[in-house]
């Protein structure tokens, strides 16, 4: 699947990766339709927050 991914403050990419998995019994999959984006999102993406490259938005 596609995901937006963090790379560092102001540089974030499209990138093809793994389908999530199904792992423990109390897990769902859950097809999306639409979505946003949230001021901590805008807070990680400005470098005002601490967050590893490589997360996925």
């Amino acid at each position: 699947m596609k995901a937006v991914v963090y790379k560092e403050p102001f540089k974030v990419a499209v990138e093809q990766v793994e389908d999530p998995r199904i792992q423990d019994p109390t897990d769902a999959l859950v097809r999306i339709t639409s979505t946003a984006i949230c001021g901590s999102d805008l807070h990680m993406y400005e470098g005002r927050t601490a967050a590893e490259a490589g997360i996925v938005f």
